[in-house]
């Protein structure tokens, strides 16, 4: 049976004004989980549910030219893991998992709660959680990557840029272009004094590494693409200051969050990771001449995958717009069940290998506001679906902070 068109016609400016539901309503309304339309005046197929992003993350479909030009500009860079396949692809990911794996996870979080004891003991007045845990976050990133002389004032909002303006929905995404450039800029300068000895990184931290690495090829990568791959590393720490907020954000806004806190807070971490409007769809192109669904798609067709839908697919959570984090007591989560950070295996697929970094710290965030008292002042908790992320039009604003 063919798959349904999408009736809206070319879906950028429907998907542009509400970027995260977009593609499971029209999903829905169709009765089905893969559907065509058109993005970008490009033919695309759709994809959402958690079978679909089995097809998505199989060999049948590959990164490599399908990322839109917007997030090159941006939150990627050009030349970066993300866009490779083959073996490249599998030598830059083994890379990044040699960085972010053993008990690196561990040594930031504890690194995280250092930091957080320090502001709480600070007893500020007055914090904007997701602008303190981005500063606080590009301080222990920085570190830990082996970049010295980091101002998380000045890089803490370069960084956030990339992953807050990252599309052209408004204006402010000439910010994140901006901070592309300079963000590539400050990175390549590291990158090439490490190779010069002007830096001496600590033996294998994330800049040393990356200043060293050799292509199958056997050469090193380019001052720019070196410049990605460290921001590769760094940039994906600071953004977790997004999760951050909206763990602040349920423990407003729900009773069964607050009580995960204190009783359950593993369960607490990914059903926020299940439910926070981050980022909403991945894309790629079929590698061959294909059927989903029994409809032949041509070779080099895009095909997106809605994130935000499949996080949400009835068949495999119960109540899934509810928010409930019982629902991951005594409870194993497939690869293609949760799938804020992509789906499949972290080693040979395109499944974020910063994945246990974030849950390392977004646990240690939720352990400390166990541990912490502080006033939550009237302000707008509704979450700007329109933007990306969807973070709260407030950014969460905590008073009289202090330890309890």
């Amino acid at each position: 049976m063919p798959l349904f068109h999408a009736p809206q016609g070319d879906l950028t400016r429907f998907i542009a004004r509400d970027p995260y539901r977009a593609v499971s309503r029209i999903a829905d309304r169709l009765g089905a989980d893969a559907f065509r339309g058109k993005l970008m005046l490009g033919d695309t197929v759709f994809l959402t549910g958690h079978e679909k992003a089995r097809l998505f993350y199989s060999d049948e479909l590959m990164r490599q030219g399908a990322a839109p030009w917007f997030v090159k500009q941006t939150l990627f860079g050009r030349g970066g893991v993300q866009s490779l396949d083959g073996d490249e692809h599998h030598r830059r990911k083994a890379l990044h998992l040699r960085l972010m794996t053993r008990d690196v996870p561990d040594q930031l979080a504890d690194a995280f709660r250092d930091e957080l004891a320090r502001l709480a003991d600070s007893r500020p007045g007055r914090i904007v959680v997701q602008d303190e845990m981005a500063r606080i976050l590009t301080r222990v990133a920085c570190k830990w990557a082996g970049v010295p002389g980091s101002h998380p004032e000045t890089h803490a909002g370069m960084l956030s840029d990339l992953f807050e303006h990252a599309a052209p929905i408004h204006m402010s995404f000439m910010r994140g272009v901006t901070a592309r450039r300079k963000a590539n800029a400050w990175a390549g300068d590291l990158i090439a004094s490490a190779r010069t000895g002007n830096l001496r990184p600590t033996r294998g931290s994330a800049l040393d590494e990356i200043a060293n690495y050799r292509t199958v090829d056997g050469v090193p990568l380019s001052r720019e693409v070196g410049a990605v791959e460290l921001l590769n590393v760094i940039r994906p720490v600071v953004a977790v200051s997004a999760f951050l907020t909206f763990t602040a954000h349920a423990l407003a806004t729900h009773e069964r969050a607050r009580a995960a806190a204190e009783d359950a807070p593993d369960t607490l971490v990914q059903e926020v990771r299940r439910t926070a409007p981050f980022f909403p769809m991945l894309a790629a192109r079929t590698v061959r001449d294909i059927e989903i669904e029994g409809d032949p798609v041509a070779a080099g067709t895009r095909v997106v995958l809605d994130i935000y839908g499949t996080n949400r697919d009835a068949r495999v959570w119960d109540d899934p717009f509810m928010f409930r984090p019982s629902r991951f007591q005594n409870r194993e989560v497939g690869p293609y069940d949760l799938i804020p950070q992509g789906g499949g295996d972290h080693a040979s697929g395109h499944r974020c290998p910063g994945e246990w970094i974030t849950i390392a710290l977004m646990r240690a965030f939720t352990d400390w506001t166990t541990r912490i008292d502080y006033k939550r002042p009237r302000q707008d908790l509704d979450l700007e679906m329109g933007t990306l992320p969807a973070l709260p039009s407030s950014r969460m604003i905590w008073t009289d902070l202090r330890p309890a």
